[in-house]
C-alpha cells in the first residue's frame, strides 16, 4: 500500500515538474491545507 502511494506521488511530482501552472496551484492548496506558510 505504501509503495503504491509512493509510486503515485512520484508520478504526480513528475507531472507537476512539467506543468508549472498545476504545480503552483498544488503548492497553494498544500499551503492552505497544512496551514503552515513557512515554506516559500
Amino acid at each position: 500500500m505504501k509503495k503504491t502511494a509512493l509510486v503515485a506521488l512520484g508520478l504526480g511530482v513528475a507531472y507537476l515538474m512539467r506543468n508549472e501552472e498545476s504545480r503552483n496551484k498544488m503548492m497553494k492548496q498544500l499551503d492552505s491545507f497544512t496551514g503552515d506558510s513557512s515554506s516559500k
